[in-house]
């Protein structure tokens, strides 16, 4: 397993475009993010990244799979240091951002319900 975390809360704004066919996406945080930005983000435990995330990985969300597709040049970097990662839920090739991880959603889409405190995030 590369990084297994678990939900412990979000942000008023976190889902503000997960679900949208444009964007679907979520912010990823540590805990501890600075209060302007944790508005935005799902926030988990503090865990240690034990090996880069690489595309063809699997992504997991509570009882939800995802494969990754792409991985930004800075995703690795920002979720060993500071758990934040941008989850992209629209899949392709090439991330979008820097910090971005794609995921392909071959099943049903990740909803709200699905990021609640104590839900598991692992990737192996």
């Amino acid at each position: 397993m590369k990084f297994n975390t678990t939900i412990t809360g979000h942000g008023p704004d976190a889902f503000a475009f997960l679900g949208d066919p444009s964007t679907n996406f979520i912010i990823l945080f540590n805990d501890d993010a600075p209060p302007a930005l944790a508005e935005l983000c799902v926030l988990h435990t503090k865990t240690e990244l034990v090996a880069d995330i690489e595309v063809g990985d699997t992504f997991v969300i509570g009882k939800k799979a995802f494969t990754v597709s792409a991985v930004g040049s800075e995703a690795n970097a920002t979720l060993r240091g500071l758990g934040h990662a941008t989850i992209d839920f629209k899949g392709g090739p090439e991330a979008e951002r820097p910090g971005c991880i794609m995921l392909e959603t071959d099943g049903e889409p990740l909803l709200v319900d699905d990021l609640q405190p104590g839900t598991k995030i692992e990737i192996y």
